[in-house]
């Protein structure tokens, strides 16, 4: 394993321990508002803490992206984030909601990102212990067991994962619009509100692709590196390679990626018509 992904692996164990910890005990957990539908508590900040601790303990100079406290460059570092030489994606726990109700889909993300580029990734889920890592040309591994995308090929036959656009919910009418086409042409679609788990899903061929709209880089840099090195594709809807920053998301196995392309497509092209 890649001395700074074994650093991000035991970031990501603390964390893991502090939420199961908390989970005992949920009565007790402090929860506050962020905005209308995202919540935070102090469990959240607690593993942002120990994970930023751990990093930095082994690369004092590297620089961090976190959900609840932001972006904080390195001592090294005079650059924008992009250009960093090292920067650290931290989700401490995605799926905040599902955890403040006991409801078992939340984990942990944190990805490197080197000049732009992710380079390694852990997405762990403490209920489960299911440790998701991967670094950048060596494949993507599931408790140290290598993982591929599904192979099926086509949507008809694909289980497709998905969130609701909580924080932005002017989007609500264009999901709605996009989910109902793909509900009608897959298998089946599922909600369990974790994005880092979904992409890691997908990764791991569970789902044959994912979709959402109102990500940010820390809820979607490790699922997809775990994605890419698992033989699948990852963009923004209009099949670009900016889905970091551009809060569109779109992933799945070659050729369902493809077709899910089509399919955003023809919903965009039905909306625009709607409008017209």
């Amino acid at each position: 394993m890649h001395p700074m992904l074994n650093v991000a692996v035991r970031a990501a164990r603390r964390a893991g321990r502090i939420i199961n910890r908390a989970s005992l005990d949920l009565d007790h957990v402090k929860v506050a508002r962020k905005q209308t539908n995202d919540f935070v508590t102090e469990v959240d900040h607690a593993c942002e803490e120990a994970i930023i601790d751990t990093l930095l303990g082994a690369y004092p100079d590297h620089s961090v992206l976190a959900e609840e406290s932001g972006l904080r460059l390195g001592k090294s570092t005079t650059s924008t984030m992009q250009e960093a030489e090292h920067v650290w994606v931290i989700d401490p726990l995605d799926g905040t909601t599902n955890f403040i109700h006991g409801f078992p889909q939340y984990g942990v993300s944190i990805a490197l990102m080197q000049r732009g580029v992710v380079t390694q990734a852990v997405v762990y889920d403490p209920t489960r212990d299911e440790l998701f890592t991967a670094s950048r040309g060596r494949g993507a591994f599931l408790n140290d067991r290598r993982i591929r995308v599904s192979r099926r090929t086509r949507v008809e036959e694909s289980l497709i994962g998905t969130g609701f656009p909580y924080r932005q919910l002017g989007q609500l009418d264009d999901y709605l619009h996009l989910f109902r086409l793909l509900t009608q042409k897959s298998a089946s679609v599922r909600r369990p509100g974790a994005a880092a788990l979904d992409l890691a899903y997908v990764a791991c061929g569970r789902y044959d692709a994912f979709f959402e709209f109102g990500l940010a880089p820390w809820d979607v840099a490790a699922g997809s590196l775990l994605i890419t090195e698992a033989g699948g594709l990852v963009a923004n809807f209009s099949g670009d390679a900016d889905y970091l920053f551009s809060e569109q998301v779109l992933a799945g196995s070659p050729k369902i990626f493809g077709a899910m392309l089509a399919l955003v497509a023809q919903n965009r092209a039905a909306r625009a018509a709607q409008a017209g």
